[in-house]
């Protein structure tokens, strides 16, 4: 349960840092922000595997690249629940869901598959 509400507050602060930084993506309030959060978490963890499934040919003939287009899909999807999270294309779902990925990237330096912080000390 740790893990989830860190990552769910990981999740908020990028898309806190996304609609700071760009201009396409605004969160009208801090409740919009944390359900958002939760609700990209979800579709992140139920609907972009099978989507990655499918697309896997098309994600295989373009490198790889294709995931960006699948990456922004999911986040502008997770828009589509809010009246107060607007994305105003998909160009700002690409920068949006590169935000929170970066984001979400750096913090999972710092935390460990079960949300717990981990710090490694080496002794020599």
């Amino acid at each position: 349960m740790q893990g989830i509400l860190i990552r769910t507050v990981i999740t908020a602060l990028g898309l806190w840092l996304a609609d700071s930084l760009l201009d396409g993506v605004r969160i009208s309030s801090e409740w919009t922000l944390v359900f958002a959060a939760l609700v990209l978490g979800i579709i992140n963890a139920v609907v972009r595997p099978v989507l990655l499934v499918l697309t896997l040919p098309l994600t295989v003939v373009t490198l790889g690249l294709f995931l960006l287009v699948l990456n922004a899909g999911m986040f502008g999807l997770a828009a589509a629940f809010f009246d107060g999270f607007r994305v105003d294309g998909f160009w700002s779902a690409l920068g949006g869901s590169l935000i929170v990925t970066i984001t979400a990237w750096i913090a999972s330096a710092f935390i460990g598959p079960k949300g717990r912080y981990e710090i490694m000390v080496i002794k020599r």
